[in-house]
């Protein structure tokens, strides 16, 4: 009982703001070790000041790691809030990295969390804590956050390994599996060895004639352009796009909607690149995905209308359908031989020079095409809700390609679907 009554009265002193009592007190409370748990975190103000929490954090860092369990324990039984726990896991160091890593595979997502954060800020090479990542990718986790951060920041580290437990027939299918994925996930197809690669380039041409069902769909906003199947290959050119490979359907459309990554190069030190999907032929129709920086631009407006045109002068015709609930926009754009012929626009708030160079042209809508882009682009080429529903007409296979000639597929982070 005194032992507790001291340790009540030093968490008092670590709560008074004086820091002479607060330094004393963070001493004393170290030197008890594992008998101050209790008391102390018993004691932690429900919001404490940074001082406070400085002093906590102190304490709890060199106790290490019976002061980490007692923080999980706290939190577990709702003595601990997620705010105070997050901030106060922050504090531990590399002879806690077991823990983090075993809180990693926790099935609570906050708790997770906050194990690949802690293995994270640390950048130890823990065998743990690539096993952590293995059984998440293994059970089809994502990664967005802290574990793909980490899984990113120690890929070098964890590289060699997982190949070899790609190799380990003693291994489970579910760690082979997991060790693949997060090759992937963390370095892209670069990380493979040429084996894998091999493996997952034969998968993709098992899979080719799979589900066209998997076009992305127009539900709140989205930009897509179509062009004749007859002609479609002058898009990689007029869009400025590389290295094309052929993919399934599901995976092409998930692969365009990923975000641009970073690729300086001596022209633009802040190029971004992303990848670009075309489909197979649906009903004479080849439509193009991506990512509306890369492959239209900035502009919004000047932008549609220029790509639209380029792509028509090589294909023939293009179509442009942008649409976007939230925003308020509604465009469609045809485009013949290089020049715009038809376009609607639903937008109210289009910016005064927008507004001028759409008066100069004044465009009319095809007289027998009305409406915005999910009643027209049916008429016009394709309508996506319909792909896969009614009886669609698919020839050929899709094809992803990337915005720049010298980056390849490879660098792309990520899992895909096959």
């Amino acid at each position: 009982m005194e032992i507790e009554g001291d340790i009540a009265a030093l968490v008092g002193d670590v709560n008074s703001g004086d820091p002479e009592r607060v330094a004393a007190a963070v001493e004393q409370l170290a030197a008890q070790g594992e008998r101050a748990l209790p008391g102390l975190l018993g004691g932690v103000a429900e919001r404490p000041s940074a001082q406070q929490l400085k002093a906590y954090g102190d304490v709890l860092s060199r106790i290490g790691p019976p002061a980490f369990d007692a923080v999980i324990a706290a939190a577990r039984a709702g003595e601990v809030d997620g705010w105070l726990r997050g901030r106060l896991l922050r504090v531990f160091d590399e002879r806690c990295a077991g823990q983090y890593a075993a809180l990693a595979l926790d099935p609570d997502q906050w708790l997770s969390n906050g194990g690949f954060e802690g293995l994270l800020r640390l950048r130890v090479d823990s065998d743990a804590g690539m096993r952590a990542l293995v059984a998440k990718a293994g059970r089809g986790g994502d990664f967005y956050g802290p574990s793909g951060e980490y899984a990113r920041a120690m890929l070098d580290a964890f590289a060699p390994r997982l190949r070899e437990l790609c190799r380990d027939r003693t291994a489970s299918r579910h760690e082979r599996r997991g060790a693949l994925g997060l090759l992937i996930e963390a370095g892209g197809l670069d990380a493979l060895d040429a084996h894998d690669r091999t493996l997952v380039e034969r998968l993709v041409r098992v899979k080719l004639p799979g589900n066209v069902r998997a076009v992305p769909d127009t539900q709140l906003s989205a930009w897509w352009l179509a062009v004749p199947g007859a002609t479609y290959e002058g898009v990689f050119e007029a869009l400025g796009l590389h290295d094309p490979r052929p993919v399934t359907v599901e995976t092409g459309a998930v692969a365009a909607m990923c975000a641009a990554i970073p690729a300086p190069s001596e022209e633009d030190p802040s190029r971004c690149v992303s990848r670009a999907f075309v489909t197979p032929e649906l009903d004479g129709w080849r439509l193009v995905f991506g990512q509306f920086p890369q492959l239209v631009g900035r502009n919004s407006w000047n932008g549609m209308t220029e790509t639209v045109e380029r792509v028509s002068a090589a294909c023939g015709q293009a179509q442009l359908f942008f649409v976007d609930d939230a925003g308020g926009a509604d465009f469609w754009f045809v485009a013949r031989d290089g020049r715009l012929s038809d376009l609607y626009t639903g937008e109210d708030d289009l910016d005064e020079e927008d507004e001028e160079d759409e008066d100069e042209e004044d465009y009319e809508p095809a007289d027998d095409v009305t409406g915005g882009v999910r009643e027209a682009c049916g008429e016009l080429s394709v309508d996506l809700d319909l792909v896969g529903v009614l009886d669609t007409v698919v020839r050929g296979h899709g094809w992803l390609a990337v915005t720049a000639p010298d980056v390849g597929h490879g660098q792309f982070p990520g899992l895909l679907p096959v």
